[in-house]
């Protein structure tokens, strides 16, 4: 991405999880060099004096958006500025305890956040990242190069929003796990949620008679919304429901593995993880989509436990040492 191509947008949130981050603060030159949306104009050949400028802007904006950048001068003489650190003290930052939220606006909040993902950040970010730490900031979340987001890897959402906001049965076709045909199914949407960065559907299965979770990618066909309306009551409190039904499955099995320090399956499993003797304990949902996942990571991981997900996962692996014999060429 060019400089001229990065968003405003993108460059202030960037800048407010960088401030967010660290707890010295961070001086105009280390911003300058490092979060995303000045490093690539100052890459560019873009002057000092016109960088200095736009961050000035953009900490007069932020603080006009009532966020509280703090200035943090010289020990020895806190009105010399020269070195001026800044920073976002997360505790100024935090939501007054007295304030509370409805349901309904939980559940935009909800929607909202999960769109947010550090999938979504760039190798030019990634390097910021690594140049943002290198100053002694720690943490394993990457603090700058976030953009949101919403998958477009799960085609069914728009129609099931749809469904969901007009209160009307859906219908489409859905594959379960090990199973080779897909089966038809008439459902009253009430909630999509995400969990273990996946959306998921929640609803009525009206040929089950029951609450149902279905996973979206496991829709494989186009969703058709009916005319067939149903009470929008029903939808009161079923994100909370679906995801405390995905919560207790998760806690009802756990894998063990052992995983390479240093790598990228230890930064994103070990999230999630309680640590074991042997290894970690991860939590899981599905055990086809989570052995899809752990086959992606190769040799950082190994499955110790249990028997069918570690037989799932090789499956997945001698399928693409099948796919590529040796000498091939892999594109």
């Amino acid at each position: 991405m060019t400089p001229s191509q990065i968003p405003a947008e993108e460059r202030l949130t960037n800048l407010v999880v960088a401030l967010m981050a660290t707890e010295i603060g961070l001086t105009k030159q280390q911003i300058l060099d490092n979060v995303s949306g000045y490093r690539q104009r100052s890459e560019a050949g873009a002057s000092s004096d016109s960088l200095e400028k736009m961050f000035e802007r953009d900490k007069d904006e932020l603080r006009a958006l009532g966020m509280p950048v703090e200035t943090i001068g010289d020990p020895a003489d806190p009105q010399d500025l020269r070195e001026a650190r800044y920073r976002i003290p997360q505790a100024e930052y935090d939501l007054p305890a007295d304030i509370e939220f409805t349901d309904a606006e939980l559940a935009v909040l909800r929607l909202a956040g999960s769109v947010w993902s550090s999938e979504s950040v760039s190798s030019d970010a990634q390097s910021g990242v690594r140049k943002i730490r290198a100053l002694g900031i720690d943490g394993d979340e990457p603090i700058i190069g976030f953009a949101p987001r919403i998958s477009v890897r799960d085609a069914a959402f728009p129609a099931l929003q749809e469904g969901i906001e007009r209160s009307r049965v859906v219908v489409f076709d859905y594959l379960k796990p090990g199973e080779d045909a897909s089966t038809r199914r008439r459902v009253r949407p009430l909630a999509l949620v995400e969990y273990e960065a996946r959306w998921h559907l929640f609803g009525i299965d009206l040929d089950a008679d029951g609450e149902r979770t279905f996973l979206l990618s496991r829709i494989i066909s186009d969703v058709k919304v009916t005319g067939q309306t149903f009470d929008p009551a029903l939808r009161d409190g079923a994100a909370d429901r679906a995801l405390a039904g995905l919560t207790r499955v998760a806690a009802s099995q756990r894998a063990l593995l052992e995983i390479t320090p240093g790598t990228e399956a230890a930064l994103r499993l070990g999230r999630r993880a309680v640590p074991a003797t042997q290894g970690i304990l991860v939590p899981y949902v599905d055990r086809h989509i989570f052995a899809d996942e752990l086959a992606t990571y190769g040799p950082e991981v190994r499955v110790v436990e249990p028997a069918e997900l570690r037989e799932s996962v090789i499956q997945r692996l001698q399928a693409i040492v099948d796919a590529h014999p040796a000498g091939g060429v892999v594109s």
